[in-house]
């Protein structure tokens, strides 16, 4: 019982606002000298395994490419011609902010940044033409989260080395559920508009030579056509085999440069920036993984991870218990501790488990991922909330936002209960066949 004892002592700390890195670091240390201070011996290979690892060397790679692009203003590129294509629908602005937040996704995948950007730009115009603050809040928060399932995702190249599967798999697996998500976002944004007709009325956006709608069309298509191309070659040379996910990620971070220049915001300042960034996060992801390379030791010497496989193995309905229950506790665990964190703490004790039950791990990873994506919407620590918060005006209340994604995270759960009962709808069956 000692490695579960050490689990509640982090969760415990991390409560008490206790860096996520040295919480579990510390502890591993501390109960794994009680235990048995030989097993620490083996921490310099797997520390050396970490720095070797060839698939986590994409993590930098395509936070920098997201950084630059979101330091060339493509959000508010993409926004503004949205808007102007979309506002004089009901709910056309926030349609839109779904519609950018899939492709700041596909292209940037920082969740961060795609909320402040659209913070900034679509809530402002949201609350001048009396959307409703929830609707206009929740949206933004929802659509900021793409990231989390829409590839390039930081999240699958995590579980994918997690998974021992490869990255591309999960892309590929992953690439219906994520738009699915778009899609019932939209629909469930229409369905609202046109329910109670206040809540996000059609507008006629302002602005400086507007033209025809069929400019209107021609600027947008030129606003979507640059950041579309790129994630169209990162994303093809994986997908067909051209290029591993480390390969693609350092031409998407060449190809996001190229298109920062094409936006007249290339210096090399914004370089320099984007690399300190880029060094800051994944110093911080990193970090997270030692630590968790150390409990994770500790946990499996102390016999931790038999007492829960037992447990899990033990639960009836074997393989739908496991799912059911593991799936609602990495949803809990959302509550208070992030993606990354659990990526690294609480999935590795459970692939084995699903590997022992004969469930596929590709399969069993997108639902890991879409279940990861509700972290970020769910109080009190989701960090889109925070982030929103940050950049709303003073009328928008806390409360507000964290009524707006009520709605989104049940979304979020409707479209996950789907890919677990029926995983071939979204396309994932021949992926499983094949990787299985």
């Amino acid at each position: 019982m000692l490695g579960l004892i050490m689990f509640v002592v982090c969760l415990g700390l991390l409560l008490f606002g206790f860096p996520v890195a040295f919480t579990f670091g510390g502890a591993a240390v501390v109960f794994g000298l009680i235990s048995d201070p030989s097993m620490f011996d083996m921490m310099p290979h797997r520390i050396w395994a970490v720095m070797n690892n060839t698939i986590l060397m994409a993590i930098p790679l395509f936070i920098f490419m997201g950084i630059i692009l979101q330091k060339s203003k493509l959000a508010e590129k993409l926004l503004e011609s949205m808007g102007f294509l979309f506002g004089e629908v009901r709910g056309g602005i926030a349609i839109s902010t779904i519609l950018v937040g899939a492709l700041l996704a596909a292209s940037t995948g920082v969740v961060g940044a795609s909320v402040v950007a659209m913070g900034v730009i679509s809530l402002p115009v949201m609350l001048k033409y009396n959307y409703d603050k929830k609707l206009a809040t929740g949206s933004i928060c929802a659509a900021g989260t793409l990231g989390q399932i829409i590839p390039p995702s930081i999240v699958l190249i995590i579980l994918g080395d997690v998974f021992q599967v490869p990255v591309g798999d999960l892309f590929l697996a992953a690439f219906w559920p994520g738009l699915s998500l778009v899609l019932f976002y939209v629909i469930y944004i229409l369905i609202m508009a046109y329910i109670k007709e206040d809540i996000a009325p059609p507008v006629r956006l302002e602005g400086a030579d507007l033209g025809t709608k069929p400019q209107q069309v021609g600027r947008a298509l030129k606003a979507i056509l640059p950041p579309l191309i790129l994630i169209i070659i990162v994303l093809g040379s994986i997908l067909f085999g051209v290029a591993t996910p480390t390969e693609s990620s350092a031409v998407g971070g060449i190809g996001a440069i190229i298109l920062a220049g094409m936006y007249k915001q290339l210096s090399v300042k914004m370089v320099w920036d984007s690399s300190l960034e880029t060094i800051k996060i994944t110093s911080m992801v990193f970090a997270i993984l030692v630590g968790a390379t150390a409990f994770s030791m500790v946990f499996t010497y102390t016999g931790g991870d038999y007492v829960v496989e037992d447990f899990m193995m033990a639960l009836p309905g074997e393989k739908w218990g496991f799912l059911i229950l593991s799936m609602l506790a990495i949803m809990a665990l959302g509550f208070f501790i992030d993606f990354v964190e659990i990526s690294y703490i609480i999935v590795p004790i459970l692939a084995p488990i699903a590997y022992n039950l004969g469930i596929n791990p590709v399969w069993y990873a997108i639902l890991v991922a879409m279940n990861l994506q509700t972290s970020f919407l769910t109080p009190p620590f989701g960090f889109s909330l925070f982030y929103l918060k940050g950049v709303s005006p003073p009328e928008v209340r806390t409360i507000d936002i964290y009524r707006g994604v009520v709605p989104f995270i049940a979304i979020q759960v409707f479209v996950l209960v789907i890919l677990i009962v029926w995983p071939e709808l979204f396309g994932i069956s021949s992926v499983i066949t094949n990787s299985y």
